[in-house]
């Protein structure tokens, strides 16, 4: 029995670090994945057989948990001025695409992302990213702008572009008309018209998550809350940055947080436990082959 166990021993051994060889592998296919936080493989024993005089033997290792590891990037600098990064701990939020209508969306309904690559729609009406997911401003609103906007002297303006982003997430947007006439003016909230300064102004959202750890990724570099369910999330509470300690940067990208060296010498080391689990199968194999051997 003892043999036999060790065979199976080894068989945990070689299925866990499989697994962590797959995390290994995410990590690296995504270290140039804008806003990707890498995860960890986490391992514990499995359960111990008593042998008498209170002694125990373990029976193998099995997957704890895999954690995703959310320490903060390096920054790019980037010529586009929607290209956002967040200093600080917390998360853009984001809802699904196509949402223009002017309701708060609810937080467990919402997407988080450390990734700020926005641009405008097609339509010419939201700010989106790549995947078409709308930015939720600090009202948990989408934000959509107003196509026209009539400055003081009574110039109708189309809109433009996003001119401007401060610490604060306030965007200053850019009207003008085919006659010369332009004005900047900053985003007041989903179908509101815009103001001439930052007063009445509405900042893009940013969530705080109570326990990052605890969310769950669902691909395109996004989050979801899972609630506050042992290890879970939390609530996230989604607000205006301070432009403080916690500042959104225009024209600037937040890479991935994996590195490649680090990632290197797991991969060594989960290779030679794959090993040595593998010879502990060999092994136990080639004893039991002697036990056979007792008969001739």
């Amino acid at each position: 029995m003892s043999i036999t166990g060790a065979m199976f021993t080894g068989v945990s051994g070689l299925l866990a670090n499989a697994e962590g060889l797959n995390v290994i592998g995410n990590n690296l296919s995504n270290s140039n994945t804008i806003g990707f936080k890498g995860g960890r493989m986490l391992f514990s024993d499995l359960l111990s057989a008593p042998i008498g005089n209170n002694s125990q033997v373990g029976r193998g290792v099995q997957i704890q948990k895999v954690d995703n590891l959310f320490s903060q990037g390096s920054l790019e600098s980037t010529t586009v001025v929607t290209d956002l990064a967040i200093q600080g701990d917390k998360f853009f939020s984001f809802a699904v695409p196509g949402t223009t209508a002017a309701a708060a969306i609810a937080v467990t309904d919402a997407y988080y992302s450390r990734a700020g690559a926005l641009r405008i729609d097609s339509n010419n009406r939201s700010l989106i990213n790549p995947d078409g997911y709308v930015a939720l401003d600090e009202n948990r609103q989408p934000v959509v702008f107003v196509s026209t906007y009539t400055d003081t002297s009574g110039n109708v303006l189309d809109f433009q572009k996003v001119a401007g982003v401060d610490a604060q997430g306030r965007l200053q947007l850019l009207y003008a008309d085919n006659n010369g006439n332009s004005s900047k003016v900053y985003y007041a909230g989903n179908g509101v018209v815009p103001v001439p300064t930052t007063t009445g102004a509405i900042g893009l959202g940013t969530a705080r998550i109570p326990n990052p750890p605890g969310l769950e990724k669902v691909g395109s570099t996004l989050f979801k809350s899972t609630g506050n369910a042992v290890g879970g999330s939390g609530t996230p509470i989604v607000t205006r940055s301070n432009g403080t300690n916690e500042k959104i940067l225009s024209n600037n990208l937040e890479l991935s947080n994996v590195d490649m060296a680090t990632e290197m010498v797991k991969m060594i080391l989960t290779q030679r436990a794959y090993s040595a689990n593998s010879k502990t199968i060999t092994t136990a194999d080639e004893m039991t082959q002697e036990v056979l051997n007792l008969k001739r």
